[in-house]
Protein backbone atom coordinates (compact mmCIF):
# COMPACT_ATOMS: atom_id res chain seq x y z
CA UNK A 1 0.00 0.00 0.00
CA UNK A 2 1.32 3.65 0.27
CA UNK A 3 0.24 6.99 0.04
CA UNK A 4 0.25 9.87 -2.59
CA UNK A 5 0.27 13.45 -1.59
CA UNK A 6 -2.32 16.37 -1.69
CA UNK A 7 -1.41 19.25 -4.03
CA UNK A 8 -1.76 22.40 -2.73
CA UNK A 9 0.37 24.75 -4.81
CA UNK A 10 -0.09 25.27 -8.41
CA UNK A 11 2.31 22.84 -10.21
CA UNK A 12 1.53 20.50 -12.97
CA UNK A 13 1.05 17.00 -12.30
CA UNK A 14 4.37 14.87 -13.63
CA UNK A 15 3.96 12.48 -16.08
CA UNK A 16 4.48 9.69 -13.68
CA UNK A 17 1.18 10.27 -11.05
CA UNK A 18 3.62 10.73 -7.26
CA UNK A 19 5.26 13.24 -6.02
CA UNK A 20 7.17 14.11 -3.16
CA UNK A 21 4.68 15.03 0.10
CA UNK A 22 1.58 16.38 0.92
CA UNK A 23 3.02 19.99 1.48
CA UNK A 24 6.07 20.06 -0.52
CA UNK A 25 5.75 21.72 -4.15
CA UNK A 26 5.62 19.16 -6.31
CA UNK A 27 8.19 15.98 -8.18
CA UNK A 28 10.92 17.00 -9.46
CA UNK A 29 10.81 20.30 -7.69
CA UNK A 30 10.03 19.74 -4.55
CA UNK A 31 12.52 18.94 -1.97
CA UNK A 32 11.92 15.29 -1.52
CA UNK A 33 11.11 15.04 2.09
CA UNK A 34 9.44 16.82 5.12
CA UNK A 35 5.82 15.78 6.86
CA UNK A 36 3.49 13.35 4.99
CA UNK A 37 5.96 12.42 2.35
CA UNK A 38 5.61 9.52 -0.24
CA UNK A 39 5.03 6.56 0.29
CA UNK A 40 4.22 2.60 -0.95
CA UNK A 41 3.65 -0.04 0.90
CA UNK A 42 5.12 -3.57 0.02
CA UNK A 43 3.45 -6.46 0.39
CA UNK A 44 6.80 -8.72 0.96
CA UNK A 45 6.42 -12.53 0.68
CA UNK A 46 2.90 -11.58 2.55
CA UNK A 47 -0.77 -11.39 1.63
CA UNK A 48 -1.86 -8.20 2.00
CA UNK A 49 -3.13 -5.92 4.43
CA UNK A 50 -0.65 -7.25 7.04
CA UNK A 51 -0.59 -10.33 8.74
CA UNK A 52 -3.14 -12.65 7.25
CA UNK A 53 -3.96 -14.45 10.63
CA UNK A 54 -5.86 -11.49 11.92
CA UNK A 55 -7.82 -10.01 9.24
CA UNK A 56 -9.85 -8.04 11.73
CA UNK A 57 -6.27 -6.58 12.68
CA UNK A 58 -5.46 -6.27 9.32
CA UNK A 59 -8.64 -4.25 7.93
CA UNK A 60 -8.53 -2.01 10.89
CA UNK A 61 -4.84 -1.02 10.98
CA UNK A 62 -4.75 -0.66 6.99
CA UNK A 63 -8.03 1.33 7.20
CA UNK A 64 -7.46 3.36 9.77
CA UNK A 65 -4.20 4.74 8.46
CA UNK A 66 -5.30 4.68 4.95
CA UNK A 67 -8.59 6.41 4.68
CA UNK A 68 -8.22 8.70 7.60
CA UNK A 69 -8.99 11.22 5.38
CA UNK A 70 -5.30 12.72 5.46
CA UNK A 71 -4.50 12.10 1.92
CA UNK A 72 -6.32 11.67 -1.46
CA UNK A 73 -4.51 8.79 -3.52
CA UNK A 74 -3.22 5.35 -2.30
CA UNK A 75 -1.14 3.65 -4.09
CA UNK A 76 -1.72 -0.26 -3.83
CA UNK A 77 1.32 -2.39 -4.93
CA UNK A 78 1.21 -6.20 -4.71
CA UNK A 79 2.51 -8.99 -6.90
CA UNK A 80 1.26 -11.86 -8.80
CA UNK A 81 3.58 -14.28 -6.68
CA UNK A 82 2.34 -12.50 -3.46
CA UNK A 83 0.18 -14.75 -2.17
CA UNK A 84 -3.45 -13.60 -2.38
CA UNK A 85 -2.61 -10.17 -2.23
CA UNK A 86 -4.12 -9.07 -5.28
CA UNK A 87 -7.55 -10.85 -4.15
CA UNK A 88 -7.49 -8.96 -0.63
CA UNK A 89 -6.96 -5.40 -2.42
CA UNK A 90 -9.52 -6.34 -4.49
CA UNK A 91 -12.35 -5.06 -2.28
CA UNK A 92 -10.97 -1.49 -1.75
CA UNK A 93 -10.60 -0.80 -5.34
CA UNK A 94 -14.15 -1.74 -5.39
CA UNK A 95 -15.15 0.13 -2.34
CA UNK A 96 -13.08 3.15 -3.49
CA UNK A 97 -13.16 3.67 -7.20
CA UNK A 98 -10.69 6.54 -8.93
CA UNK A 99 -8.91 6.47 -5.02
CA UNK A 100 -5.57 3.96 -5.78
CA UNK A 101 -3.33 4.10 -8.11
CA UNK A 102 -2.86 0.39 -8.54
CA UNK A 103 0.45 -1.19 -9.45
CA UNK A 104 1.43 -5.13 -9.59
CA UNK A 105 4.19 -7.35 -10.86
CA UNK A 106 5.11 -10.16 -12.41
CA UNK A 107 8.21 -12.54 -12.56
CA UNK A 108 7.40 -14.02 -15.58
CA UNK A 109 10.34 -13.57 -18.12
CA UNK A 110 8.48 -14.58 -21.71
CA UNK A 111 6.48 -12.78 -23.34
CA UNK A 112 2.79 -15.49 -23.37
CA UNK A 113 2.88 -16.41 -20.00
CA UNK A 114 3.33 -12.76 -18.68
CA UNK A 115 0.56 -11.74 -20.57
CA UNK A 116 -1.53 -14.05 -19.22
CA UNK A 117 -0.44 -13.33 -15.77
CA UNK A 118 -1.47 -9.98 -16.47
CA UNK A 119 -4.73 -11.05 -17.07
CA UNK A 120 -5.27 -13.01 -14.37
CA UNK A 121 -3.54 -10.15 -12.16
CA UNK A 122 -6.54 -7.79 -13.74
CA UNK A 123 -9.02 -10.44 -12.58
CA UNK A 124 -8.03 -11.02 -9.36
CA UNK A 125 -7.72 -7.36 -8.78
CA UNK A 126 -10.83 -6.57 -10.44
CA UNK A 127 -10.19 -4.05 -12.74
CA UNK A 128 -9.68 -3.09 -16.74
CA UNK A 129 -6.48 -1.98 -16.07
CA UNK A 130 -3.04 -1.48 -13.72
CA UNK A 131 -1.35 1.95 -13.28
CA UNK A 132 1.71 0.27 -13.09
CA UNK A 133 2.97 -2.80 -14.33
CA UNK A 134 6.73 -3.99 -12.81
CA UNK A 135 9.36 -6.52 -13.62
CA UNK A 136 10.01 -8.42 -10.62
CA UNK A 137 13.50 -8.74 -9.04
CA UNK A 138 14.79 -8.87 -12.61
CA UNK A 139 18.43 -9.93 -11.50
CA UNK A 140 19.60 -12.58 -13.11
CA UNK A 141 21.77 -12.12 -16.19
CA UNK A 142 20.07 -15.01 -17.90
CA UNK A 143 16.51 -13.82 -16.94
CA UNK A 144 17.00 -10.06 -17.66
CA UNK A 145 18.63 -11.13 -21.71
CA UNK A 146 15.58 -13.15 -21.90
CA UNK A 147 13.12 -10.67 -20.43
CA UNK A 148 14.03 -7.83 -22.51
CA UNK A 149 15.23 -9.37 -25.54
CA UNK A 150 12.28 -9.89 -28.35
CA UNK A 151 10.06 -12.75 -27.55
CA UNK A 152 10.25 -11.34 -23.14
CA UNK A 153 8.00 -10.28 -21.22
CA UNK A 154 8.90 -6.60 -22.37
CA UNK A 155 6.81 -7.02 -25.32
CA UNK A 156 4.14 -7.95 -23.42
CA UNK A 157 4.23 -4.92 -21.43
CA UNK A 158 4.82 -2.82 -24.39
CA UNK A 159 1.65 -4.55 -25.88
CA UNK A 160 -0.64 -4.21 -22.54
CA UNK A 161 0.58 -0.18 -22.52
CA UNK A 162 -0.59 0.32 -26.25
CA UNK A 163 -3.78 -1.91 -25.37
CA UNK A 164 -4.68 0.53 -22.29
CA UNK A 165 -4.33 -2.51 -19.89
CA UNK A 166 -1.25 -1.20 -18.12
CA UNK A 167 -0.30 3.21 -18.07
CA UNK A 168 3.44 2.80 -16.71
CA UNK A 169 6.02 0.05 -17.25
CA UNK A 170 8.75 -0.13 -14.29
CA UNK A 171 11.38 -3.01 -13.08
CA UNK A 172 12.30 -4.14 -9.72
CA UNK A 173 15.24 -5.57 -7.87
CA UNK A 174 17.32 -6.70 -4.66
CA UNK A 175 21.02 -7.52 -4.30
CA UNK A 176 24.29 -5.59 -4.24
CA UNK A 177 24.15 -5.70 -8.26
CA UNK A 178 20.66 -3.98 -8.87
CA UNK A 179 21.71 -0.89 -9.32
CA UNK A 180 24.10 -1.48 -11.99
CA UNK A 181 21.63 -4.23 -13.28
CA UNK A 182 18.80 -1.04 -13.42
CA UNK A 183 21.38 1.08 -15.17
CA UNK A 184 21.68 -1.30 -17.81
CA UNK A 185 18.23 -1.98 -17.65
CA UNK A 186 17.41 1.44 -18.53
CA UNK A 187 19.75 1.44 -21.57
CA UNK A 188 17.55 -1.43 -22.80
CA UNK A 189 14.41 0.33 -22.46
CA UNK A 190 12.62 3.11 -21.00
CA UNK A 191 10.99 2.03 -18.01
CA UNK A 192 8.82 4.80 -15.94
CA UNK A 193 9.90 3.69 -12.47
CA UNK A 194 12.61 1.69 -10.68
CA UNK A 195 12.71 -0.50 -7.42
CA UNK A 196 15.88 -0.95 -5.18
CA UNK A 197 17.22 -1.01 -1.79
CA UNK A 198 18.42 2.20 0.23
CA UNK A 199 19.30 2.87 3.82
CA UNK A 200 22.30 3.88 5.03
CA UNK A 201 24.44 0.90 5.38
CA UNK A 202 24.02 -0.39 1.91
CA UNK A 203 25.22 2.59 0.83
CA UNK A 204 28.94 1.99 2.52
CA UNK A 205 28.96 -0.46 -0.01
CA UNK A 206 31.28 1.12 -2.62
CA UNK A 207 30.64 -0.20 -5.44
CA UNK A 208 26.39 -0.29 -4.51
CA UNK A 209 26.77 3.83 -3.84
CA UNK A 210 28.55 4.60 -7.02
CA UNK A 211 25.87 2.30 -9.31
CA UNK A 212 22.99 4.14 -7.00
CA UNK A 213 24.36 7.52 -7.67
CA UNK A 214 24.72 7.16 -11.17
CA UNK A 215 21.39 5.64 -11.78
CA UNK A 216 19.52 8.27 -9.61
CA UNK A 217 20.99 10.95 -12.13
CA UNK A 218 19.91 8.70 -14.82
CA UNK A 219 16.59 8.73 -13.26
CA UNK A 220 16.20 12.43 -12.91
CA UNK A 221 17.05 13.35 -16.33
CA UNK A 222 14.33 11.25 -17.79
CA UNK A 223 11.88 11.95 -15.15
CA UNK A 224 12.27 8.51 -13.87
CA UNK A 225 10.70 7.45 -10.75
CA UNK A 226 12.86 5.48 -7.94
CA UNK A 227 11.68 3.91 -5.55
CA UNK A 228 13.29 2.79 -2.44
CA UNK A 229 13.16 -0.51 -0.29
CA UNK A 230 14.56 -2.04 2.89
CA UNK A 231 14.69 2.03 4.81
CA UNK A 232 14.62 0.21 8.41
CA UNK A 233 16.31 -3.12 7.70
CA UNK A 234 18.81 -4.47 10.35
CA UNK A 235 19.89 -7.59 8.80
CA UNK A 236 19.33 -11.31 8.02
CA UNK A 237 17.05 -13.44 10.62
CA UNK A 238 19.80 -16.18 10.28
CA UNK A 239 18.67 -18.49 13.11
CA UNK A 240 17.20 -15.90 15.40
CA UNK A 241 13.09 -15.84 15.65
CA UNK A 242 11.40 -14.28 13.08
CA UNK A 243 9.07 -11.74 15.16
CA UNK A 244 7.79 -10.05 11.77
CA UNK A 245 6.41 -10.17 8.32
CA UNK A 246 9.42 -9.49 6.61
CA UNK A 247 12.30 -11.68 5.23
CA UNK A 248 14.35 -9.90 6.67
CA UNK A 249 15.21 -8.48 10.48
CA UNK A 250 13.82 -5.16 10.62
CA UNK A 251 14.54 -2.29 13.25
CA UNK A 252 11.76 -2.24 15.46
CA UNK A 253 12.74 0.50 18.82
CA UNK A 254 11.11 3.68 17.10
CA UNK A 255 14.26 6.02 17.82
CA UNK A 256 16.35 4.16 15.42
CA UNK A 257 13.39 3.80 12.82
CA UNK A 258 13.44 7.38 13.22
CA UNK A 259 17.13 7.50 12.29
CA UNK A 260 16.46 5.15 9.26
CA UNK A 261 13.60 6.69 8.06
CA UNK A 262 14.90 10.57 8.39
CA UNK A 263 18.10 9.48 6.57
CA UNK A 264 16.04 8.57 3.16
CA UNK A 265 13.27 10.93 3.59
CA UNK A 266 16.50 13.74 3.58
CA UNK A 267 17.43 12.39 -0.13
CA UNK A 268 15.24 14.43 -3.02
CA UNK A 269 14.12 12.84 -6.13
CA UNK A 270 13.27 9.43 -4.35
CA UNK A 271 10.68 7.28 -2.80
CA UNK A 272 10.41 5.22 0.68
CA UNK A 273 8.22 2.23 0.53
CA UNK A 274 7.54 1.21 3.94
CA UNK A 275 8.42 -2.27 5.51
CA UNK A 276 5.36 -5.53 4.58
CA UNK A 277 4.51 -5.50 8.09
CA UNK A 278 1.22 -3.85 9.17
CA UNK A 279 2.53 -3.50 13.08
CA UNK A 280 5.76 -1.28 11.84
CA UNK A 281 3.49 0.98 9.71
CA UNK A 282 2.41 3.05 12.81
CA UNK A 283 5.99 3.60 13.65
CA UNK A 284 7.27 4.99 10.07
CA UNK A 285 4.42 7.31 9.15
CA UNK A 286 5.15 8.86 12.86
CA UNK A 287 8.70 8.89 12.27
CA UNK A 288 7.73 10.69 8.90
CA UNK A 289 5.30 13.26 10.52
CA UNK A 290 8.55 14.37 12.54
CA UNK A 291 10.76 14.47 10.24
CA UNK A 292 12.66 17.71 9.88
CA UNK A 293 16.58 17.17 9.05
CA UNK A 294 18.84 13.96 7.48
CA UNK A 295 20.72 12.78 10.74
CA UNK A 296 24.58 12.55 10.04
CA UNK A 297 26.31 10.17 9.46
CA UNK A 298 27.74 9.78 12.95
CA UNK A 299 24.52 9.71 14.39
CA UNK A 300 23.83 6.42 11.29
CA UNK A 301 26.86 5.23 12.41
CA UNK A 302 26.16 5.05 16.30
CA UNK A 303 22.63 3.21 14.83
CA UNK A 304 24.85 0.91 13.55
CA UNK A 305 26.65 0.32 16.33
CA UNK A 306 24.09 0.38 19.11
CA UNK A 307 21.64 -2.24 16.99
CA UNK A 308 24.10 -4.80 15.53
CA UNK A 309 22.86 -3.98 12.16
CA UNK A 310 24.76 -5.69 8.87
CA UNK A 311 23.98 -5.41 5.11
CA UNK A 312 21.38 -7.56 3.86
CA UNK A 313 23.74 -7.84 0.50
CA UNK A 314 26.93 -7.80 -0.24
Amino acid sequence: MGIDYVQLNPVLPPPFPWSVGRDDDGWPVGNGGGPNATFVQEAGVNPLPGNPNSPEVNQQADDDYYFAGVYTNVIASVAASYGDAELRVAPWLKREPNHFFVATKTGQRSKRPAREELHRSLDRLGVDHVDLWQLHNLADPIDWDTALSPGGVIEAAVEARNEGLVRFIGVTGHGAQIAANHRRSLERFDFDSVLLPYNFITMQLRYYEENFEALSATCRERNVAVQTIKSIALRPWQDRPRTANTWYEPLTDQRDIDLAVWWVLGRSGIFLNTAGDVNLLPKLLDAADRFEMRPGDEAMAELIRRSAQEPLFV
